[in-house]
């Protein structure tokens, strides 16, 4: 088991490109590869993994297959933080084997795990060498499929491989500054599930509080999702809209809350820079 540490952005298609050329045009950074990946997620008719926010999928890269097993996990700083298996397979067929040490070995009935939807994407890989520390920023343009729905799929992940976290969420900053993008909490299985009908998200407040920075991150998400706008009050955005003042984007914080409260669609407001930005001011603790 490792843990894996990945701050996820949604990026409009037309801007993946410029993305990558601004990403390639810093200074200790090189592409590395290209992947055309295949991967199909598993869990029972009654959506028992999704549930307990585990995710399981085969995914194909060339001639090789991979089971992979995530759990939700965290949200810390911007990024998420959670648990994850890997194992090579020899063919196409799930390990049950392999899961019984793990959450869906304990709580779950392995012989009714089933195909459940795909994600097939294009991967573009690159590397950013900063002293000791090493991140890799993955690329990906595709779809997702659930029976005879689809819907696209394009991300930019930025995930630490060895040194210092604090990088991740001051690249994703730096990005923000380019091209419009939104940190979103909802993951591509949470995504899948959604489209297959497993996944209802609701949006909810914090009771008789004000929202705190991950729950407003969360209702974002939720409303990207699901295309309905926020359903919350602009006053129980008090600890949000002082955050960002401490942190010097007061003024972009009022222009998102006023946008919300005219009933913005979350996707709508992605096209532009602001609400990305406010985002990734907030995220860090």
């Amino acid at each position: 088991m490792a843990q894996e540490l990945e701050i996820k952005l949604s990026v409009a298609q037309p801007d993946l490109d410029r993305a990558v050329d601004w990403l390639l045009g810093q200074p200790n950074t090189y592409e590395s590869e290209t992947l055309q990946l295949g991967n199909t997620y598993y869990d029972t008719p009654g959506g028992d993994l999704n549930r307990q926010k585990i995710a399981l999928r085969i995914r194909k890269v060339g001639d090789k297959h991979i089971q992979t097993l995530k759990t939700r996990g965290e949200f810390v700083d911007g990024a998420h933080r959670r648990q994850e298996w890997e194992w090579p397979l020899i063919g196409t067929t799930l390990n049950m084997g392999l899961l019984a040490d793990t959450p869906v070995g304990q709580n779950v009935n392995l012989a009714e795990l089933q195909p459940v939807f795909e994600t097939n994407f294009q991967r573009r890989v690159v590397m950013i060498e900063q002293g000791e520390s090493l991140v890799e920023v993955a690329i990906d343009s595709g779809e997702i499929v659930a029976g005879d729905q689809s819907r696209p799929l394009s991300e930019i992940e930025f995930e630490l491989k060895a040194g210092d976290a604090s990088l991740l969420l001051a690249w994703a900053r730096r990005l923000a500054d380019e091209v419009p993008v939104f940190l979103n909490l909802v993951s591509k299985a949470e995504q899948g599930y959604h489209l297959a009908g497993l996944y209802h998200p609701v949006q909810q407040t914090a009771s008789d509080a004000e929202l705190s920075v991950n729950e407003f991150l969360f209702l974002l998400s939720v409303s990207w999702l699901t295309g309905q706008p926020v359903h919350v009050d602009v006053d129980d955005f008090g600890a949000i809209g002082r955050m960002a003042g401490e942190r010097g984007v007061g003024e972009l914080c009022q222009h998102v809350f006023r946008l919300l409260a005219e009933g913005s669609a979350i996707g709508d407001m992605t096209t532009s820079k602001e609400l990305g930005q406010l985002q990734l001011a907030i995220a860090a603790a």
